[in-house]
């Protein structure tokens, strides 16, 4: 898949974030980390209210539920700030339909690709290699 230029790369997994820029063009997309907002995980679902069973799932996993809707929530404020024009995002495979679940329409129109992978804490360039192997 091809990194359009100034194309945003969303790496994510249920407890961190990291954004990357495409600053090259898309034959030679370096991407260079951007600075982000912190991702708030104050909205929790249903199962906060519930004791942990089969049926419902722990706390550490509500967690990583949360942070992944404040970051769906993030990446929605930032495409319709226009601050996004394209959007490629890679992130653990649950991680990822928790994700989906939130996606803006608007999110939805700019996104380019999904990569169902856990890189967080790959470098820049391994990222870059995962885009282009996808």
């Amino acid at each position: 898949m091809d990194i359009p230029k100034g194309a945003t790369v969303a790496v994510a997994d249920g407890e961190r974030l990291n954004l990357f820029r495409n600053t090259g063009d898309e034959a030679n997309p370096p991407l260079t980390a951007s600075a982000g907002d912190d991702v708030t995980n104050d909205n929790r679902g249903s199962g906060a209210r519930h004791q942990s069973s089969s049926a419902n799932p722990d706390n550490s996993q509500i967690e990583e539920d949360s942070f992944a809707t404040g970051t769906a929530d993030l990446l929605n404020r930032q495409v319709l700030g226009g601050q996004i024009e394209n959007l490629i995002i890679i992130a653990a495979p649950r991680t990822l339909g928790e994700l989906r679940k939130h996606y803006h329409q608007k999110l939805t129109a700019v996104l380019v690709g999904e990569i169902a992978k856990d890189l967080t804490g790959h470098s820049a360039q391994e990222i870059e290699k995962a885009v282009g192997a996808a």
